[in-house]
């Protein structure tokens, strides 16, 4: 029994598994430990389950005062109406919103990462809310002095369409109450659509396609990931991370996201290393795209005229008419003839005069804050002088740049140079004044002294076969002077409206070899009832007896009013609105011989298609497509037909009158049209009023029809050697070089009814053998004794 190991009776109650094994000694302060520990966890558990209780009762209670979500489930966003060319170029945009609304396949994929990598990185795992992102914010925000949101994209949809931003517990139990009804009524890919779509980004861009456009200048779908990026980085603070307002800051914001990329596997190192590297073009932001103000304008009034308030927020897209290079070609040559024009005027001095500190370091700024109030004119530029000789001006541009004007570039505002000058014309420092950029013969830049014109003009092309325009130009510049001098300006045509007085003529038996005696006329104060009137032609001479086409050429104004006085006011009257003129614009006087009446360059324009077409009226169209925000189309403008309901004058009197304005193009007053496009299939006819307060230029070939006018808008002289042949010939010739740069010449064949005998055409009725008599030298010499309507006429040549 020695030999017997003695053993440790078992405890009381202890399991089988308890043998063998050794009791740890008693300790009492792990015990009371261990009993501390087991009461702050059940304090712990208590007060979580009390949250808990609290946060559901919460929700409870807020989940019934939850908004309707059904603006979500059938989104319908307020789209501006967009005007754009037949080649897809926008021209303008009306409503308060820039938006252009992508489904979410047509989204590109980097797109969409860039924006899930910054934004919401587990947007496809969670159910509305990232409780681990919130966790994870939680951390983060912990001894940080500002803090890191945990929003995921859904949280912000909800925000956005239904929420305040104010930052408040209430406001985040809605958002995560909102956020969960819209995940459990909506798919993701619906969710991230509405969001990429709705997102306000800058510069009035809503949405990542138009935000693309609005900083790049480019469709979504040919971003980069470098462009993603920064797009991407936009919602945060579209303010503080916009490329255009701080571009140190969102390249920062960029290069992050890139990095964010990369981290989530979206990316691969070598794409992010040259992501990274990419410079970026950003695209200057203009609040009205150029060139097409004035089409846009006219398109979105006949579209409001439809639509109403509704035009603005439906995402309408207006297909008009015409191209935009051929838009911008009519455009610059408008723009060119007017500033021609203006360096041939007196210099009228600085725009104004700013006070500038001694202090280099301040000057800087306050030629920013000078220029401020007066912004660039396209090509034409402010600038403040900074120092200023007769043979040199130094100046500072918005820009910050530095600009030299010297030889040539001073002679426009040789007045405001001289010691002698008009103090209130001087340019000094300190003077704002414009300048602008051009190209010399050594084909170096070289900086021109100018100012902004006060003259106007109009521009305005059509396709005389359908009616459909072509380029419209309303004005020198849109910002300036919004009014539409196509449509709206109603002046005096001067000689380019003697055409449709030669096209009656024609049809009383006039014909291009008729002579009439290009000499004097006189009316007496007897005749007259008032004061003498003695009318004269532009030159001040008379050439005596010539055939209508040389008369025509020549823009005889003694011919014109023979020609009308013999074949009848009444009558010429009436036949002027077979080409759209309103006869009510054009008494029945003498004066409409030389241009007296009232038109619209689109009048002209629809009047001289009458020629170019072989006889047929064609109403102007500038709608061609009108289609919704899906691309459907809700209406497509008809082809025209026309037919012989529209014909207005006879084939041959049409083809007639283009051989005769053929002549002023070959020989005649624009005779450097042909000269200079060397093609002989264009007419037309200058236009000089009395005064020359009005200079035209019409003019046609068989597909385009275009008119030009220029003139001030209160009427004054343009000058006394200004014509129509000076001002507005140059800028037909130059959209014409344009527009029919690879058209064949084409002329247009004679029709039945008219001959031709000896090089000259008639009507066959008329052929050289009969039609209206020649008048005699004595009957030449002056008028019959003027009629009431006549001597009305005259007085009211004095009164202009």
């Amino acid at each position: 029994m020695s030999d017997a190991k003695t053993k440790t009776p078992p405890r009381k109650n202890a399991k089988p598994s308890d043998e063998g094994k050794t009791e740890a000694p008693h300790n009492p302060a792990l015990a009371f430990a261990g009993r501390a520990l087991a009461w702050l966890l059940g304090i712990a558990l208590a007060g979580a389950l009390s949250i808990v209780l609290l946060v559901a009762l919460a929700l409870a209670m807020a989940y019934p005062n939850l908004p309707d979500i059904s603006g979500l489930t059938d989104y319908r966003p307020k789209l501006p109406l967009r005007v754009l060319s037949s080649d897809g170029q926008l021209l303008g945009e009306f409503g308060e919103e820039r938006r252009s609304y992508l489904a979410i396949q047509d989204i590109p994929k980097v797109m969409q990462d860039a924006v899930l990598a910054i934004e919401d990185a587990r947007f496809y795992q969670h159910g509305g809310v990232d409780y681990l992102g919130v966790i994870r914010a939680g951390l983060a925000n912990v001894g940080e002095s500002r803090s890191q949101g945990a929003s995921t994209i859904t949280m912000q949809v909800a925000r956005n369409f239904y929420l305040s931003t104010e930052k408040t517990f209430t406001r985040k139990i809605y958002e995560i109450l909102l956020a969960l009804k819209i995940e459990n009524a909506l798919s993701k890919e619906q969710i991230l659509e509405i969001y990429m779509n709705q997102i306000f980004l800058g510069h009035r861009a809503y949405g990542f396609a138009a935000a693309s456009e609005v900083y790049f200048g480019k469709s979504l779908k040919d971003v980069t990931i470098a462009e993603a990026a920064m797009l991407a980085g936009l919602p945060k603070a579209p303010s503080a991370y916009n490329p255009i307002n701080n571009p140190r800051r969102a390249k920062i914001r960029q290069q992050y996201i890139i990095e964010r990329m990369l981290d989530n596997g979206f990316i691969t190192e070598e794409q992010r290393d040259a992501a990274k590297a990419q410079p970026l073009r950003l695209r200057p932001v203009v609040e009205a795209p150029a060139h097409g103000e004035y089409v846009a304008e006219a398109a979105r009034q006949l579209i409001f005229n439809q639509y109403g308030d509704e035009a603005y927020t439906r995402g309408l897209n207006v297909y008009v008419t015409l191209r935009a290079d051929e838009q911008n070609a009519a455009y610059r040559a408008l723009r060119r003839g007017i500033m021609d024009y203006e360096r041939r005027q007196v210099y009228r001095g600085p725009e104004a005069y700013a006070d500038l500190p001694a202090n280099p370091s301040d000057l800087d700024t306050r030629i920013a804050e000078a220029l401020a109030d007066h912004p660039a004119n396209d090509e034409l530029l402010a600038a403040v002088v900074l120092e200023a000789d007769a043979k040199k001006v130094v100046a500072a541009l918005q820009s910050g740049e530095t600009v030299t004007i010297v030889g040539e570039g001073l002679k426009p505002a040789t007045s405001g140079l001289t010691e002698r000058g008009n103090p209130k014309t001087r340019i000094r420092r300190g003077a704002i004044i414009r300048v602008i950029k051009s190209v010399n013969k050594a084909g170096k830049d070289e900086w021109t002294i100018t100012q902004l014109p006060e003259v106007e003009g109009a521009f305005v092309s059509m396709d005389p076969r359908n009616g459909r325009l072509r380029a419209l130009v309303g004005g020198f510049d849109y910002a300036k002077n919004k009014f539409n001098h196509v449509t709206q300006a109603w002046r005096q045509p001067g000689s380019s409206f003697k055409p449709f007085i030669y096209s009656a003529a024609l049809e009383k038996g006039f014909t291009p070899t008729t002579v009439v005696n290009d000499a004097p006329l006189f009316f007496d104060a007897g005749t007259t009832g008032s004061q003498p009137w003695e009318p004269k032609n532009y030159d001040g001479t008379f050439d005596g007896p010539l055939p209508l086409r040389k008369a025509l050429a020549k823009s005889k104004n003694m011919v014109s009013i023979r020609v009308l006085q013999s074949i009848g006011v009444h009558y010429a009257q009436d036949w002027l609105t077979r080409f759209g003129f309103d006869a009510d614009k054009h008494p029945a006087y003498l004066t409409m011989a030389l241009g007296a009446g009232s038109v619209t360059p689109m009048q002209m324009v629809q009047g001289y298609a009458v020629f170019a077409n072989g006889g047929y009226r064609v109403a102007p169209q500038l709608i061609a497509k009108l289609t919704d925000n899906k691309g459907r189309v809700l209406y497509e403008a008809p082809t025209p037909l026309v037919g012989e309901d529209k014909r207005v004058i006879e084939a041959r009197n049409a083809f007639l009158m283009t051989s005769l304005l053929q002549e002023v193009t070959r020989s005649g007053t624009a005779a450097k049209a042909q000269a200079l496009l060397k093609r002989p299939d264009i007419y037309g006819k200058t236009g000089t009023t009395n005064d020359s307060m009005d200079a035209w230029f019409a003019g046609y070939q068989q597909e385009v029809v275009a008119v030009v006018w220029i003139g001030y808008d209160q009427p004054r002289k343009l000058g006394d050697r200004e014509t129509g042949g000076g001002l507005s010939l140059p800028v037909w010739i130059e959209y014409m070089g344009f527009a029919l740069r690879g058209v064949p010449v084409s002329e247009p064949s004679a029709p039945e009814g008219i001959v031709n005998v000896n090089g000259e055409w008639y009507y066959d009725e008329y052929s050289g053998v009969s039609g209206v008599r020649e008048l005699s030298a004595e009957e030449s010499k002056a008028p019959k004794t003027a009629t009431e309507d006549e001597k009305k006429s005259i007085l009211d040549l004095f009164k202009r």
